[in-house]
């Protein structure tokens, strides 16, 4: 898949961490309690003045007294969530094994699946030999026709909004099943880069010594998972490997490219892409990944479709064949023997985020579970921990929200009436889901077996993806979700028009409905603005009210936008994550614009709410609170290279755009975030 498409049409709040299905629960880690109710005031540094440093000032004393758990890349708010999220379905998962004849049907899905995963004893006995079936199949492809039926055969639809990096780029494309880009009433499959294994193309060709280490490392580990394979020569075929790659990486679109939603928007019939992407048989192709019958597909990377065509041609066919061995050991290594799972965290945890200690294997079974049967455990984590009343309260701070965002839209005197009404229409029929989605997955005829982890983790990429293929040319589902319930995250949709709100991000600290309104709608209250002004960003204002993309703007109020999103831009290049490294305000053009709208806006909405009771200084302080964050220096240096969103220290300097934080906080000329009111971004 590619690795940085999806966030900027479902653009998810959190950004690299994702969020329940890589956090963990119960881990030694205890220095940093979660917060259960409002605002953390010991967390604070006064010593720092809010207008040299927002973030250290309202989060200084919880970076300097939190220490990252050894089996994390990272840590946030996000994460302290879900450390006592998980542990809660956890142990649902565990009453439901315990008592499978009384589980409910979602029960006993997570139960078994969950038995499985945690058979180490099993799975260290049945060693590589369920396995062998594939690979002995991919050994057997005998020429370039076979060797495109196989690299189909790889094409999966498990397109996940908060990190398509490591869920998919391994396989050569993916699949992304979502209404079409001129044409929101039916379902169109979308091809979308991929092939890597290693998290983006800079990875492969960005020249300097940390990214020349890191490919050494890669290479090291490619022959370390061959090796362990039985695979003789096992350094000569890793090299060959990674040359393979290196090629699939210079035929990529850079992180910038993936980004520009225009640039995507290529329609080619099936017939078109022998023409247009010559050297793969592209019928055996689609024959292989079951896609025979769309007469059409868009593709996302037409540069990637026709590099991996041509590398099909002109490359050996003993090297592809290595490549996709690899693969098949490399993604499933977690239900193969521990060496196969030792080995990838070598690489993956320490090596690419410098993460010393790999997760629990409860952890793992639990991440697994989200990604191959999210549905059935967010049933069992909603029917327990979600109450109406939380829903009820969240939709009143949604509805508030909208109305703030319509407000200020009809107050824009920078735009056009006709503009003006277009974007309103938006806001109108925006779909809003709140906790969980109106209809569950339903996973008749996935077979899921206590004792066959690798079994269960195959067969549910492959019902998912049998599920999505199905949708294709039918019609489209507007209220379809794409996170699930227990995800300690948020996202907008802009083609569908809609937002999600899981069940898991509504709790403290983000939401409690026993806290003052000043601090609700500062934490959740701005992650609901953010999402929906999503629809309004770079990349969301693109589409209109039915997700179509359509130019409705007129000339002067476009040109208005990208002058302010052009100065939000340089405002983020001038950010510096370490002296070598700084921001890309373009790449994360897109968050940066929906924090600073979802920030007015979610203050504009708490204004209304609160009447005369206000207390701006808690809307700010918790607003800032939301992006405490410390990252291990491999993994900051990864999410801004290869991120949509900008680290959380950066993101909570969006209130220096924004004149009432000034008012509130008594900022002045000669400080370090003051800016001129001139200089100050305005956008919606």
């Amino acid at each position: 898949m590619l690795p940085q498409n999806l966030p900027s049409l479902r653009s998810a709040l959190s950004g690299a961490v994702l969020a329940v299905a890589f956090s963990g629960f119960a881990s030694a880690f205890a220095a940093e309690p979660v917060p259960t109710k409002g605002f953390d005031e010991t967390g604070m540094n006064r010593a720092v003045a809010p207008g040299d440093d927002f973030y250290a000032y309202a989060n200084g004393s919880w970076v300097d007294r939190t220490e990252i758990p050894g089996d994390r890349g990272s840590w946030s708010i996000f994460s302290l969530i879900a450390e006592r999220t998980n542990p809660q379905i956890l142990a649902l998962i565990e009453a439901a094994a315990k008592d499978r004849a009384h589980a409910t049907p979602a029960g006993r899905l997570a139960a078994d699946f969950h038995t499985a995963y945690m058979d180490e004893a099993g799975i260290e006995a049945h060693g590589l030999a369920p396995l062998q079936p594939k690979l002995r199949e991919i050994a057997q492809i005998a020429d370039k026709a076979a060797l495109a039926r196989a690299l189909g055969g790889t094409v999966r639809a498990d397109v996940d909004v908060m990190n398509a990096t490591q869920l998919l780029t391994e396989n050569i494309f993916g699949l992304w099943v979502t209404q079409g880009l001129n044409d929101p009433q039916h379902y169109l499959p979308y091809l979308l880069q991929g092939g890597l294994g290693m998290p983006d193309r800079a990875y492969y060709l960005t020249e300097s010594p940390r990214m020349a280490e890191i490919r050494a490392k890669y290479q090291t580990h490619v022959a370390r998972v061959l090796g362990l394979a039985g695979f003789a020569d096992a350094d000569a075929r890793a090299a060959r490997i990674f040359a393979l790659e290196r090629k699939l990486a210079q035929a990529h679109a850079t992180t910038e490219e993936t980004f520009d939603v225009l640039k995507a928007n290529n329609p080619w019939r099936r017939e078109e892409f022998a023409t247009k992407a010559p050297g793969m048989d592209w019928d055996a192709f689609f024959a292989g990944a079951s896609l025979m019958q769309p007469p059409v597909f868009i593709v996302w990377h037409p540069r990637a479709i026709t590099g991996v065509a041509a590398l099909v041609a002109s490359e050996p066919l003993a090297d592809w064949r290595d490549y996709l061995a690899f693969h098949t050991l490399n993604r499933l290594s977690d239900v193969l023997p521990k060496v196969f799972a030792d080995a990838r965290f070598a690489f993956y945890g320490t090596a690419l985020t410098g993460t010393p200690q790999q997760a629990a294997r409860s952890k793992r079974a639990l991440a697994a579970a989200n990604l191959a049967i999210g549905d059935a455990v967010g049933q069992l984590y909603t029917a327990r921990y979600f109450p109406p009343e939380s829903k009820a309260k969240a939709q009143a701070m949604v509805a508030n929200i909208v109305r703030a965002f319509d407000q200020r839209i009809q107050k824009l005197v920078w735009m056009n009436p006709a503009t003006q009404e277009q974007a309103r229409a938006k806001l109108k029929v925006l779909y809003v889901g709140i906790g969980y989605p109106d209809k569950w997955t339903d996973y008749t005829g996935l077979a899921i077996d206590p004792a066959d982890a690798l079994g269960n983790v195959v067969r549910a990429a492959e019902f998912r993806y049998r599920q999505r293929v199905a949708l294709l040319g039918g019609p489209v589902n507007p209220t379809e979700w794409c996170m699930t319930a227990q995800e300690v995250n948020a996202v907008n949709m802009p083609m569908q028009n809609a937002l999600n709100f899981p069940a898991a991000i509504l709790q403290p600290p983000f939401f409690d409905p026993a806290a003052p309104d000043a601090f609700n709608y500062g934490a959740i209250g701005v992650v609901i603005g953010h999402e929906i002004s999503h629809s309004f960003d770079d990349q969301g204002s693109q589409f209109d009210s039915q997700g179509r993309l359509r130019d409705w703007w007129t000339p002067d109020d476009l040109a208005h936008f990208k002058a302010s999103a052009a100065a939000l831009v340089a405002q983020y290049n001038g950010y510096h994550a370490f002296p070598d490294l700084a921001l890309n305000g373009q790449q994360t053009l897109g968050e940066n614009l929906a924090d600073l709208a979802g920030l007015a806006a979610a203050y504009d909405g708490y204004r209304a709410a609160v009447g005369a009771a206000v207390d701006d200084k808690l809307f700010f302080h918790a607003f800032a609170q939301n992006w405490r964050s410390k990252y291990r220096e491999p993994q900051l240096r990864r999410q801004v290279l290869t991120d949509g969103h900008s680290p959380g220290s950066f993101r909570a300097l969006t209130v220096r755009n924004l004149d009432a934080w000034y008012e509130t906080f008594g900022v002045q000329p000669g400080q370090s975030l003051y800016l001129a009111p001139a200089d100050r971004v305005r956008v919606w």
